[in-house]
């Protein structure tokens, strides 16, 4: 798994240097196929009673974050959870080797997991303008790649993507110490898939429930 976390973020480092997008999603949306803004919109969720079932799940799990002290927004009409992660709580200065708190830090996320198909989790690492293009571009490969391979070593990465976007989405303008700081993180994007639909398709959603195969 590793090699392909390492050959998916290749891909999409040269994309982003070149400018160029990901090829669209087969009609399955192949996940790693997908760009980040393209796996944030899929799936589409178009049933209104299973649209409802979801919106009150995810709203519980943000809540819960919440009190668990992260930070945490609701997008997508209520469907996609996103946890934003100071890189400064993964990682040491300029350090790609997760360290302790990081790994207390992500250790909830494991059990989104254990599910096949219940979560498609999107690993989005930023960083602020410090350094050239390249060189930030290839600290968050660097940084994401770490987490990924965390998670693959602690849980499951079927359902997992990750992102490297370097400085290019600061969330504020990168002109003090403070907003520089804000600007190295990680998103977590918590999207629900085809086994969380299944369940709300038939009206209960449970994330410890696993489908035995037919």
């Amino acid at each position: 798994m590793r090699r392909l976390s390492q050959m998916i973020l290749a891909v999409l480092a040269l994309m982003l240097l070149s400018g160029q997008q990901p090829l669209n999603a087969k009609d399955d949306h192949d996940i790693y196929e997908l760009s980040l803004d393209e796996n944030i919109v899929t799936p589409e969720i178009k049933n209104d009673k299973q649209a409802d079932k979801i919106q009150d799940f995810q709203y519980e799990m943000a809540v819960a974050f919440k009190k668990s002290n992260y930070d945490v927004e609701i997008m997508r009409d209520d469907e996609v959870i996103v946890v934003t992660i100071p890189a400064s709580q993964l990682f040491d200065a300029n350090d790609t080797v997760l360290n302790q708190i990081g790994e207390a830090q992500l250790k909830p996320f494991v059990r989104m997991m254990k599910n096949p198909g219940f979560y498609k989790m999107l690993l989005v690492m930023h960083s602020d303008n410090t350094g050239s293009e390249v060189y930030t571009l290839n600290l968050t490969r660097q940084r994401v790649n770490a987490i990924f391979d965390w998670f693959d070593e602690n849980g499951s990465v079927d359902y997992v993507v990750p992102y490297a976007l370097g400085e290019t989405d600061p969330i504020v303008d990168n002109n003090s110490v403070e907003n520089r700081k804000r600007n190295r993180r990680l998103e977590i994007y918590l999207i629900p898939e085809k086994t969380m639909l299944q369940q709300a398709k038939k009206g209960n959603i449970n994330m410890n429930h696993i489908a035995k195969e037919k």
